[in-house]
């Protein structure tokens, strides 16, 4: 079979396998009136975020009002889970439901609805929410004064609770129980030893919810105002080019861009993903969009189940790590620096330029490797598509053009969003009428509903932190630990990001991280930006890390491989992501590696770095012998320390793990 039907081959169970790991928790197919109803509700949010843009509202009102629409909704479309964990304890088996009316010649999935209970936690939200905001100042007041009365207290502790169970149903248990320890370290920190280092002198019910529910320190806090700015008018933005017709352009165009040589199903896969990402920005979405039309042409091309998965995990999880749209914790790092969100994009660029090095450098060896062929694809000439349909990306450019102009990053992308609407009129096939556009503004809110509640319950983790001072405590127990070595403090570091990674989604894992680590990497003399960067690019590849790794479980469920290889796979094309981070932070030359110092150190540089990735891909595959590639490894380790010395080292080991190989192959020949 050949042509386009190529892209949609995928089994029953594959595409069962896809839709399990779209959203790390299924949210309910809804119908009838509460699905219009849910869809309304995200639409007019979508319009409120898009308005405040241009009529700023006063920070903890505009927080507040988001999260009072927000939190409703996502106790309405996500499953409480309960009766199932119940069965599960019972061992009773899903009681059957009643098949659903079906339109006659069309096979519709059965449709779910909300509890009585649901319904409560949804009054109860927006009830919590609506109070404070009758009358704010009021509300402000009493919370600076430390004056608050019974009822704001209650209220408090009610929407605490609210948020936890949130974020439960959201993304799981992991982030919960964690929210849950830090508001008992919160009251019970007194009762700690006077000895231990993570001692306070506790609080009371008042103080806690003080600090929580009342100010900009808590759930209301950056990680909130970022939900409800950056990710919220992005996620818009993204909805509005899926809706017309972006997506299905920057595939063909992918497809198109690479016909003939034998590689050019790899590349084709990966730079499909760094283009759905700008739609996306999300990883494990972007490897089963990818993956779902993909698959079929690299097995095809001859892949093994394993590498094709662990190609487009990568591919997937470049869509955070890449500019314009990066992941939601680069927002919260713009305003963490007081920065703006371009200063943001060129940090992250070079890194990104090596992190797709790296990939297409495996891929070329592994197209030898496998000895997979080009695969002919039924898809228009590159120029063509260009032609006809580059205008997807004049809204992409729009945005960072309007940000080097001093437009603030929300103008920019609700600008961005506008043209694209406009544009879409030139695509008859996409037009964007009356319909189109409600469904892509509901579809901005309900795809950032898991993140808003994570961004809020992040805010107990932060506020706690700040209230008690255990940020720099836990600083101080890090770098002694590390003997205030600097290589020892950031290995330690790392490791921990990963291993909170493993537990709670990245905008989770990046601030807990930053309020924890980051000051520990401050002591030692690490700037601000590198530090931040550093936490970052460890939380998104937490997403590739064994043992969870969800991009890669998505991809393994999508090629039907074994997801542990796949996962090794996939860390295999990550490599140079894991290390260069490192460059940044232990040498003074690494500041470059973000953009930052003189142009020709920023090129000189770039060009080390290069060669290091080049030289991980011998050793991770491009050479045969075990000495050669051990030497390619020290090599690459060498030359990402960025200093002369290093350098030339590097060069040297290097080259003589270059002519190893050379002599190996003579005389094998």
């Amino acid at each position: 079979m050949s042509g386009r039907s190529d892209l949609t081959e995928l089994s029953s169970r594959e595409a069962e396998l896809v839709s399990a790991h779209e959203q790390e928790r299924p949210a309910r197919r809804l119908g009838g009136p509460l699905r219009l109803g849910v869809w309304v509700a995200g639409g007019l949010l979508s319009a409120y975020s898009l308005v405040v843009v241009f009529q700023p509202v006063e920070a903890l009102q505009h927080r507040m009002t988001f999260l009072a629409v927000a939190l409703p909704l996502v106790f309405l479309s996500y499953r409480s889970g309960v009766s199932s964990l119940a069965r599960r304890l019972l061992r009773r088996p899903p009681r059957e439901q009643p098949p659903a009316p079906v339109a006659q010649g069309a096979a519709e999935a059965p449709r779910e609805w909300p509890s009585v209970g649901d319904w409560l936690l949804a009054a109860a939200s927006l009830a919590v929410l609506l109070y404070p905001l009758m009358n704010i100042d009021a509300f402000r007041d009493r919370g600076s004064g430390a004056a608050l009365t019974e009822l704001d207290i209650v209220a408090g502790l009610v929407l605490t609770v609210l948020l936890l169970e949130a974020v439960r149903r959201t993304v799981g248990w992991a982030l919960t129980i964690i929210c849950v320890i830090f508001l008992i370290y919160a009251y019970y920190g007194a009762y700690l030893p006077i000895n231990w280092p993570i001692g306070h002198r506790g609080f009371d019910l008042s103080q806690i919810v003080s600090q929580l529910y009342t100010g900009t320190e808590g759930f209301f806090g950056v990680p909130m105002q970022v939900a409800a700015s950056y990710i919220i008018l992005f996620t818009i933005y993204g909805a509005v080019l899926d809706f017309s017709g972006a997506s299905r352009f920057f595939i063909d165009l992918s497809f198109a861009a690479f016909r003939r040589s034998r590689a050019a199903p790899g590349r084709t896969v990966t730079m499909a993903g760094f283009l759905l990402g700008t739609v996306s920005g999300s990883g494990v979405a972007t490897t089963v969009s990818l993956g779902s039309v993909a698959w079929p042409v690299l097995r095809r091309a001859g892949y093994p189940r394993e590498p094709a998965g662990g190609i487009l995990a990568a591919g997937g999880i470049g869509a955070i790590l890449s500019p314009p749209t990066l992941g939601a914790a680069a927002f919260i790092i713009a305003e963490y620096l007081r920065v703006s969100y371009l200063e943001v994009l060129l940090y992250a660029t070079i890194p990104t330029l090596l992190y797709y090095l790296g990939i297409f450098l495996a891929i070329e060896v592994d197209s030898r490797r496998f000895g997979t062929q080009a695969v002919p694809v039924d898809a228009p000439k590159a120029g063509r598509l260009l032609l006809r349909f580059g205008y997807h990306f004049s809204s992409l450019i729009l945005i960072v053009v309007l940000m080097a102009l001093d437009r603030s990053a929300f103008q920019a992308v609700a600008i961005a969003t506008a043209v694209a609407f406009l544009l879409s009129f030139l695509d008859p096939a996409h037009r964007m009428g009356p319909k189109r556009v409600g469904q892509a503004l509901a579809k901005g809110t309900l795809e950032v509903l898991p993140v808003t509640a994570v961004c809020a319950a992040a805010g107990i983790i932060v506020g706690v932190i700040t209230q008690t001072g255990l940020g720099l405590n836990l600083a101080d127990i890090i770098v002694s630990l590390a003997a205030g070595n600097l290589l020892l403090t950031t290995v330690l570091a790392a490791v921990a990001v990963l291993l909170l990674g493993l537990a709670v989604p990245v905008t989770a894992s990046f601030i807990i991280a930053a309020v924890i680590i980051g000051p520990a990497l401050f002591q030692l003399g690490v700037s601000q930006a590198e530090a931040y960067m550093f936490v970052f690019y460890y939380a998104v590849l937490s997403e590739v890390s064994p043992p969870t790794a969800l991009s890669a479980v998505a991809a393994a469920a999508i090629t039907g491989g074994n997801t542990y290889r796949t996962m090794m796979m996939t860390w295999r094309y990550t490599l140079p992501a894991f290390l260069v981070p490192f460059a940044f932070v232990l040498t003074p030359n690494g500041q470059a590696l973000l953009f930052q110092g003189p142009i020709g150190t920023v090129l000189l540089m770039t060009a080390v770095s290069a060669v290091a990735v080049a030289a991980l891909a011998m050793a991770t595959g491009g050479l045969s012998g075990v000495p050669e590639r051990l030497l390619a490894a020290v090599a690459a380790v060498l030359l990402l320390f960025l200093e002369p010395v290093p350098i030339v080292a590097g060069l040297a080991v290097l080259a003589v793990a270059a002519a190893v190989h050379l002599v190996r192959r003579r005389r094998t020949a």
